[in-house]
């Protein structure tokens, strides 16, 4: 209801979570404090397993401890202080986490680097970050970060002694590499950067780590980069701790969780699930560095892990694996029979994934959620409900007014998780008059205080006067046999506005029709909804995020480049 000046008067789209110091199972909230806490309860107990060229590397919690111990002693000897920027360019691998958390007991700021950028990418996100320390892995698979990093400043190759001084990176100093034939001009091989900080007294980290607060930078993240190049986002680390301490609530795991994970801790989603949700709750990482469906398998079945973190593209390319009916699942828990890794016929669980879920790195991960075990009723199709101390509102994406209960619009989110800023943009010009971040994504809220998400706002096709969501649609076409990848997007067109256009990889041996797909959409979807073409594509010509999102700005260029001289 309005009254006559257009005003609402009825409720506004407003949700609350509970107070946040009302939240149970947190503890410290500083990245430091967090390892601090597990380290000391998890003791001897295995808190990650990696394999490397045919050798099995166990690290304790203990170990763990002693390890990320050793890099902040390393970096105080490279000269870093309290809020400088250490990048990380690593995969899942140990150092990593020494890395990360080295950093962070040594009060500077992580920054993780994205292991699939190309060398353009790459030179980016140095120059945005201002890393003064960059510590990285040499090679992955084809890359050569060496070679990469030598091509964005030749300063970094020559032979001598460091720091380095070079304009085109101002700010870096020193970098080390973990790998083979690391050391090379200014690169700096692992032991030898490590034995930097022999000299350093442990009471110096105490004192560093005791200096950083909750409120103080964690850690620098970059967005996925799927409309643009990447941003810079900032967390606190009470942000970053608290995700932590949550994720084992979300999934309802014990020290029993044996995770494994191919997907990067560089984003903030796998960062949180992952190390969060294993080691907050007593359990074991079980890494591999780069995603292969048929060794993982193995290392599942070798390292008897209890839970499988993927993407759903992953969980095909499971299923796929010339392996995947030989090996022993029997050890999983907590995975999900409705995927098509859960229905291995070794698993036995009825382990609820909390897929009722919302979040962006904007809030480091989830913001609302129903964790493992919520009705379907109570879900009712929702993205869940606010996490403590966050609050939700949906305002009207031009005008940025909060919309009626119930109507829909912009998403927009507070609380005590969102980022400090981005990179290089004034905060007053990230967060409205009243706190709030706009999100960009569509969405609505209920009465229940749940929370609705519907797709990102630019992304929704205008057809023929209508509005489409390219999620409504993908979540259809992607159930119809054959089909291995959907994406939907709006192509221009010049009666129509946008024509409904879906992009589809078939599975491997699949017969499909643009006809076949479009007759099986027409069951489900409104007829403006049922996409005008269907285009199949390999894989390989659909550009990705280092996230396996497709770059919807270059597939809309690819299906418009598809489509010209054909009748609409």
């Amino acid at each position: 209801m309005a009254q006559a000046d257009g005003k609402p008067t009825g409720p506004l789209s407003v949700i609350h979570g509970p107070p946040l110091d009302e939240e149970q199972g947190l503890g410290a909230l500083t990245m430091s404090g967090w390892l601090a806490e597990v380290c000391a309860a998890g003791g001897e107990d295995e808190a990650l397993v990696f394999h490397e060229n045919g050798k099995r590397v166990s690290w304790s919690y203990a170990e763990l401890w002693a390890k990320a111990n050793a890099v902040a002693r390393a970096l105080l000897a490279c000269g870093t202080g309290k809020g400088t920027r250490v990048g990380v360019l690593m995969t899942n691998r140990p150092e990593f986490l020494a890395a990360t958390f080295g950093a962070a007991l040594a009060g500077a700021v992580a920054t993780t680097l994205n292991t699939f950028s190309t060398q353009a990418e790459l030179a980016h996100l140095l120059k945005a970050s201002g890393v003064s320390v960059l510590l990285m892995e040499r090679k992955v698979l084809k890359k050569d970060f060496a070679a990469m990093l030598g091509a964005i400043e030749p300063g970094i190759a020559r032979a001598g002694e460091g720091p380095l001084r070079a304009s085109g990176l101002p700010f870096l100093r020193h970098v080390a590499a973990v790998g083979a034939d690391t050391g090379e001009g200014l690169i700096e091989d692992w032991d030898a950067f490590l034995e930097r900080g022999a000299g350093i007294d442990p009471a110096l980290v105490e004192a560093a780590a005791a200096s950083v607060t909750p409120a103080d930078t964690g850690v620098l993240f970059f967005s996925s980069g799927s409309t643009a190049m990447p941003k810079g986002i900032l967390s606190s680390h009470r942000a970053v701790a608290l995700q932590l301490w949550r994720w084992p609530r979300f999934y309802a795991t014990g020290k029993d969780t044996r995770t494994w994970s191919a997907n990067g801790f560089f984003f903030s989603g796998n960062f949180g699930m992952a190390i969060g949700g294993a080691l907050s709750a007593g359990g074991t990482l079980v890494l591999q560095s780069t995603f292969q469906a048929p060794e993982a398998l193995e290392l599942m079945a070798r390292e008897t892990a209890t839970m499988a973190l993927a993407w759903p593209h992953q969980w095909a390319q499971l299923a796929a694996a010339p392996n995947f009916a030989d090996v022993d699942l029997s050890a999983m828990k907590y995975v999900s029979a409705a995927n098509p890794f859960g229905q291995h016929p070794s698993i036995t669980s009825d382990w609820d994934e909390p897929m009722s879920a919302y979040g962006n790195t904007e809030t480091f991960t989830i913001s609302a959620i129903y964790p493992s075990g919520t009705p379907l009723e109570e879900r009712a199709g929702s993205s869940g409900l606010p996490q403590p101390g966050m609050t939700f509102k949906i305002v009207d994406p031009l005008g940025g007014e909060t919309v009626p209960l119930g109507e829909r619009g912009e998403i927009a989110v507070k609380g005590p998780t969102l980022m400090m800023g981005y990179l290089g943009i004034p905060l007053d010009e990230t967060l409205d008059d009243e706190g709030f971040f706009r999100t960009g994504d569509g969405g609505r809220v209920d009465e229940v205080g749940r929370l609705f998400w519907e797709g990102r706002l630019n992304d929704i096709i205008k057809t023929g006067g209508a509005n489409v969501s390219p999620l409504e649609i993908d979540a259809v076409i992607r159930q119809c046999p054959g089909v291995r990848v959907s994406q939907t997007v709006g192509v221009p067109h010049d009666t129509l506005g946008e024509l409904v256009v879906t992009a589809v990889v078939a599975q491997e041996g699949a017969q499909l029709s643009e006809e076949a797909v479009r007759s099986f959409a027409r069951e489900t979807l409104a007829s403006y909804k049922v996409p005008r073409r269907v285009l199949f594509f390999c894989e390989d010509e659909l550009k990705t995020t280092g996230s396996a999102k497709i770059k919807t700005a270059d597939l809309r260029v690819l299906a418009a480049k598809r489509l010209e001289g054909e009748p609409a």
